[in-house]
């Protein structure tokens, strides 16, 4: 059997389906700390609203760090592969557009966990905005600015 390439292995098994919640993660190409520039970071954020607005998926939580995204949400409508393709292209043409770059901005590919319905989603929440906390980005949560939570 031919080896499969990371992006590819994450894709084995993933099924999309609606009104189920899954944690969403990314990272940079070369885990370049590009969203170190909050307006950059921001620029993220405006996809994740963005997608909220078209129906494709609700956001529980978020925190977009300084080379990737955590992302809770519950899928709407479309596949995650969908939610997820759209969400990093428009926020790479908002990125190079801003910052006056031509580069491509996405690792390929990205990793997904369904959740189950038992699981403590407040819980994982607070693990998926606590992420400066661990990183040491930051000394109180409320000292970054590219985080949130429904339940905050």
């Amino acid at each position: 059997m031919p080896e499969l390439s990371a992006s590819h292995r994450l894709r084995i098994g993933r099924y999309s389906e609606q009104n189920r919640i899954y944690l969403l993660t990314t990272n940079t190409i070369g885990r370049e700390p590009v969203f170190s520039d909050f307006a950059l970071g921001r620029l993220v954020v405006a996809q994740f609203r963005a997608a909220e607005h078209r129906g494709c998926a609700s956001s529980l939580a978020w925190v977009v760090m300084p080379d990737h995204f955590h992302w809770l949400v519950e899928l709407q409508s479309g596949s995650l592969s969908e939610l997820m393709q759209r969400t990093k292209s428009l926020s790479t043409k908002a990125v190079c557009r801003y910052a006056g770059r031509e580069a491509k901005l996405w690792q390929k590919g990205f990793h997904d966990r369904a959740l189950r319905q038992e699981e403590d989603l407040i819980k994982l929440a607070r693990y998926v905005v606590a992420n400066p906390l661990r990183a040491r980005l930051v000394d109180k949560l409320g000292d970054y600015p590219l985080w949130d939570a429904i339940w905050v």
